[in-house]
This record gives structure tokens, sequence and C-alpha cells, in this order.
């Protein structure tokens, strides 16, 4: 165990859905909060083609913030098949630092799989010829998953949002390129595999985020979860690990910055 962890960590959020209308009313005051308590960074997904205008919007407009343009499996229903063409112009067109979110959700039971798939694969495929990495949206189908990144020879690795798989699952994206991402759900006592792998895990598999407005830590008291509350998160991991915090910090944002392609010293 390290203790309490510091604050002027630099930190990197890999999910964090702050184009959302939740943070209308306080975006900049949020943003300015979080850069002062050490996040410097803060990738937004975006989740249907809607969302992309407004995500370049405020990337365009604040230093730290950058995009990634997706089609959610969620809202496979809801997506039309031009917005496959949509993407795969909106990726030809900078400023844009990786595709996603995208993935699978066998969770959700109501959910068509087969139409998932071919969404799935039709973004990797996006991906693969942008050379951009993703981000990956998985429930209950990590095999799945890795199977068609195998059999689409993705090759520009990405993160694993909310990352809650096997050991053996987990070597099998890194050994892939992939980074896990770890957030809220890991400061709850009770969630005890996701916390030993937080501990044991190798460093360099693993990067923080928040998913705000979601998934908020045992420390929010509030209606919503927010980039600020990357700090609790990062004080989790330190707890759970045994090295120094500002080995954690560093090791986590560098491992941001490698698959996002950003010099980590432009945060």
């Amino acid at each position: 165990m390290t203790g309490k962890a510091e604050t002027t960590q630099i930190l990197f959020d890999t999910h964090c859905h702050f184009n959302m209308s939740d943070f209308d009313k306080d975006r900049e005051n949020l943003l300015q909060l979080s850069q002062r308590v050490g996040v410097k960074g803060i990738l937004m997904p975006g989740t249907t083609k809607e969302s992309w205008r407004k995500i370049r919007q405020l990337t365009s407009l604040h230093k730290g913030l950058y995009t990634a343009l997706g089609l959610h499996p969620l809202f496979v229903e809801y997506h039309k098949k031009s917005d496959i063409r949509s993407l795969e112009l909106a990726v030809a067109m900078p400023p844009i630092s990786a595709v996603g979110e995208i993935g699978l959700d066998f969770y959700v039971k109501e959910l068509d799989r087969q139409k998932q798939i071919v969404l799935f694969r039709a973004q990797l495929q996006i991906a693969n010829i942008a050379h951009l990495p993703i981000i990956l949206h998985v429930r209950k189908a990590h095999d799945e998953v890795l199977k068609h990144l195998r059999i689409i020879n993705f090759r520009f690795g990405g993160f694993v949002h909310a990352f809650n798989g096997s050991q053996e699952q987990a070597k099998r994206y890194m050994d892939m390129g992939f980074k896990l991402g770890f957030g809220g759900a890991m400061t709850y006592p009770r969630a005890v595999k996701l916390r030993a792998l937080a501990a044991e895990l190798p460093l360099s598999s693993i990067v923080l985020e928040t998913d705000a407005p979601d998934m908020k830590p045992i420390t929010c008291q509030s209606s919503r979860n927010t980039p600020i509350h990357l700090v609790d998160n990062f004080r989790t991991l330190c707890e759970l690990r045994s090295e120094l915090p500002s080995k954690i910090a560093l090791q986590a944002t560098e491992n941001a910055c490698q698959i996002l392609d950003i010099p980590i010293d432009d945060l």
C-alpha cells in the first residue's frame, strides 16, 4: 500500500463524455478545475453521428481535449447504414485521435448481435485504413471481440474501456497493443475481481478513465461523475499497487499518450 496519492501528477482521462448536455452549464469551470488537479488530457468518445460535431467543436476550443468518433453498439438500431460512410469521411479530417466508442454489447439481450458484429467490423476496417487506435466497449463479449480483431487483423491498438475480463483475456488484448481502462468501478471494495486485476496487471498496460457523467467512484456524492474524479480513481489505483504514485501517474499517462500518438510534453 502506498498511502494517499498526490493530486499534482499529470493525469489523462481516456474515456469521458464531456460533450454531453450534463456538462453544458458548467463545462468551462469543470475543465479549469480538472486542469488544476492534474487532469491535463481528456479523450471524448463519440457514440452517434450526431455527437461528433460537438466533440469536434470542444476539441477546437480547448487545449487538452481530444476527439474520438464512433458508433456505439448500444445504439445499433438507431444508426443508419449511411453513418458508416460518414465515419469513413470524418476520420479523414484531422484532428482525430481514435475511432470509438465501438464494440459489442452482449449484456443487453434485446440488442441484435449480428447487427452489432457487422457494425463493429465495418468500424474496425475504417480504423485500420486510417491507421487509428480504437476505444472498445465490451460487455459479455471479450472473446468475440478478440476474435474479430484477429480476423480483421487490426493493427493499431487502443483502449478497452472499463475492462473487467479475465487475466487471459487481458493478456490477449495486451499482445494486440491494447491498454486496459480502469475507472470508478475499481473504487468499490466489493469489486474484488476488478481490484485484483488493477493490482496485478502490468502497469504498462493500464490507463485511467472516468466515463463521466456515468460510472461514479465511491467518493462521488453528486448526481454525476466528472473528469475531476479521475483523481479519486488514481488514488484507488495507488492504494491497490506497490509502486510510487508518481510512477503510476507517469506510466498511465504515457500509456495513453503512446496509444493516441500525443507527445506527453503537449499536455
